[in-house]
């Protein structure tokens, strides 16, 4: 039976007390709807991004957004990654919040095919590997770490999930959540597509136990910024069975996870407005129309909104000062050719 090892250190102690902190913190503000929308889709463009630049893809955030809004019809490889990533994550999303998502083997595989669909042959996708595989260090090319025979993969994997789910009132959910982080990885049980999914699986059990980063953050963001330091921290160097016969530490790695959480929680409290919900920062019917119809041409002009609203001139002109003030949109060009865009996270 799987019993991981791991010290409860005061750094480690002093991250799940700051984690904690930083998500009260946040849950005691209210924020306008048009708001936290915003953030929730800038949150899936981060994590799109991150998770797929993590495992190599190429595309910039810029490029990510434009796929993502676009969603073309014949791409290349990388748009499919980010495309399928995305598509999980609202997936994923929809149904937690509907309450039809529990961790389980057969979450897992589904995960895996949904961000591996189109990349991998069929019999890859969605289904444990049957065939050995090798970690190796991107820097040398050199075999870095031999993942468990084949024949254990399934066992390793559900002995993983009876110890979260028979853990879940004894154990801290954060030191919980990395635990069955690292482990997935160093299971590697599928022939591709192990981190994304590992992430995809992580957040869906953060979600369950209370900490749901789908909606305003990305954990994925801060292992993208140091993909080398995340790599040392989530994986290991050697054989399995060797590896398991010494004792597995995972308090580093815990350390580093909890850091990561702390690090993207104090980036969206910087992104979030100073304003709570009120009389004065609550939006209207026509603050609405102005940012739909953005969202749809990219920008307008006043005399854009003279057409979508019956507003006077210099009502206008307050509607997209308080929109600015908001710190939703931004103000391009001059005079005559002044024009208003979403502004920029």
């Amino acid at each position: 039976m799987f019993s991981p090892k791991y010290t409860i250190t005061d750094t480690l102690l002093a991250n799940i007390k700051r984690i904690n902190t930083l998500v009260n913190g946040l849950n005691n503000r209210r924020f306008a709807n048009v708001i936290l929308l915003q953030l929730e889709r800038t949150a899936r463009e981060v994590s799109s991004y991150a998770s797929t630049s993590i495992e190599g893809n190429p595309l910039p955030l810029t490029e990510v957004k434009k796929i993502l809004k676009s969603k073309p019809t014949h791409i290349r490889e990388s748009e499919k990654e980010v495309l399928n990533y995305n598509q999980a994550l609202q997936g994923l999303n929809k149904k937690l919040e509907e309450g039809k998502v529990k961790l389980s083997l057969a979450l897992i595989l589904k995960i895996q095919k949904q961000v591996t669909l189109g990349l991998l042959p069929s019999y890859e996708s969605g289904n444990l590997r049957q065939k050995p595989v090798v970690v190796n260090d991107p820097r040398t090319g050199q075999i870095k770490f031999l993942p468990p025979d084949v024949k254990d993969v399934e066992t390793l994997i559900k002995d993983l999930i009876k110890y979260v789910i028979k853990n879940r009132e004894k154990i801290d959910p954060l030191i919980l959540a990395g635990i069955f982080h690292k482990q997935m990885v160093l299971i590697h049980p599928f022939t591709d597509g192990n981190g994304r999914t590992t992430r995809l699986a992580t957040k869906v059990l953060m979600a369950q136990m209370g900490l749901n980063t789908f909606s305003l953050f990305s954990f994925e963001n801060y292992y993208n910024q140091n993909v080398t330091r995340y790599f040392e921290k989530v994986g290991e160097f050697g054989n399995y069975y060797d590896l398991v016969s010494y004792g597995i530490d995972f308090t580093p790695w815990l350390e580093y996870f909890t850091e990561g959480i702390i690090d993207e929680l104090l980036r969206v409290q910087k992104l979030l407005p100073e304003e709570t919900t009120s009389p004065q920062t609550g939006l209207q019917l026509f603050h609405f129309r102005i940012l739909d119809f953005i969202r749809e041409k990219g920008f307008i002009t006043n005399r854009d909104y003279s057409k979508l609203a019956d507003r006077a001139k210099a009502t206008r002109a307050i509607d997209f000062q308080k929109l600015i003030k908001l710190g939703l949109i931004e103000r391009k060009g001059k005079g005559r050719a002044t024009y208003y865009v979403l502004k920029e996270k």
